[in-house]
């Protein structure tokens, strides 16, 4: 039998495309190598990394040249968003004044991938004279950062993606992920909710997600409620009124006990519907989100259910109500 040809995409056979799959594959071993060595030696001194920024009263301050200082911005600003206050020393100017930005109560994480860059000798030296905690980041135990750091997080060796094995690029994503790491150790070790993440992102779409449900609802008169024993005549009126498509019956304890929505309307049709009871009609206990949970989990479930608007309740009391166009509003959706 002939061996059937596997069909290519017209863009895979291009070189560019040839050379993206190799980069990736390239970074991929290298990333994979970092995660064998955390799982062997390197898992000590990460421990010992995260206990030493634990233990400190002040910040972190991340440092380094280069493709390592950009590197090290980011981790910076990952650790800031995730509840561990940290900032970005650069190395030069540190040498012309700003090592007075460094207290006793500081950790210093360097980043160095040959462990031996020029500049950091001057914040090498500071973190010794006043025996401030200091991180290293390298791929070389014996250079000057690793041999002078209180913790040597050790790199393993590997290709770079760049053909001539010299642009920093499989190098430079290691220690970002090394850096993602320390992060998310950090904030799980911290017990770090979605709540705080939402403290310190109250800007964009991340911001509207984790508002809590309470913040955007339709609430007081907006919401559309009905007791049970309401006519359908009524109640197809105040759903008109309200304009979101449903409408919740409440019991005479003012729990919510059922909605009816336009889909129940459709599937419920006959000439007599009008007047018939909301309590034949009702769908019973409604999905329903508590006023406290967050937008991204009203979200959540308006998406799993294929739904577009959940009522609020309190202790079973609708207190408000979410309809999508509430969350596409406020650009949570």
């Amino acid at each position: 039998m002939a061996k059937q040809k596997v069909q290519e995409s017209p863009g895979q056979a291009h070189p560019y495309v040839g050379s993206a799959l190799r980069t990736l594959e390239v970074e991929a071993d290298g990333v994979a190598a970092l995660a064998a060595a955390i799982r062997d030696g390197l898992g000590k001194p990460f421990i010992d990394a995260i206990d030493l920024i634990r233990r400190s009263k002040g910040r972190v301050i991340i440092t380094g040249m280069g493709k390592s200082g950009h590197v090290a911005r980011k981790i910076a600003a990952t650790m800031a968003s995730t509840g561990t206050p940290a900032y970005f020393v650069h190395p030069s100017e540190a040498s012309h004044g700003d090592l007075g930005m460094i207290t006793p109560d500081d950790v210093i994480m360097a980043l160095s991938w040959s462990g031996e860059t020029t500049e950091l000798k001057d914040l090498i030296d500071f973190s010794r004279r006043f025996r401030i905690g200091l991180i290293a980041m390298t791929a070389d135990a014996q250079s000057t950062l690793g041999k002078s750091a209180d913790v040597a997080l050790v790199l393993p060796q590997a290709r770079e993606a760049c053909p001539h094995n010299l642009a920093p690029t499989t190098s430079s994503l290691m220690q970002l992920a090394l850096g993602d790491a320390l992060a998310i150790g950090l904030l799980e070790s911290r017990g770090f909710t979605a709540v705080d993440f939402g403290l310190l992102h109250p800007g964009g779409r991340l911001g509207v997600l984790l508002k809590f449900t309470r913040d955007l609802m339709q609430s007081g008169s907006a919401v559309p409620l009905t007791p049970l024993g309401t006519r359908m005549s009524s109640a197809v009126l105040e759903m008109s009124a309200k304009g979101l498509g449903c409408i919740g019956v409440t019991n005479p304890e003012g729990k919510l006990v059922g909605i009816i929505t336009d889909g129940d309307l459709r599937r419920h049709m006959r000439p007599d519907l009008l007047n018939a009871l909301v309590d034949d009609v009702m769908t019973r206990n409604p999905k329903t989100i508590r006023p406290d949970q967050l937008v991204s989990e009203t979200l959540e479930v308006l998406n799993a259910t294929k739904i577009t608007a959940l009522f609020v309740v309190d202790a079973g009391r609708p207190v408000g109500i979410v309809h999508i166009h509430d969350l596409l509003r406020a650009g949570a959706a």
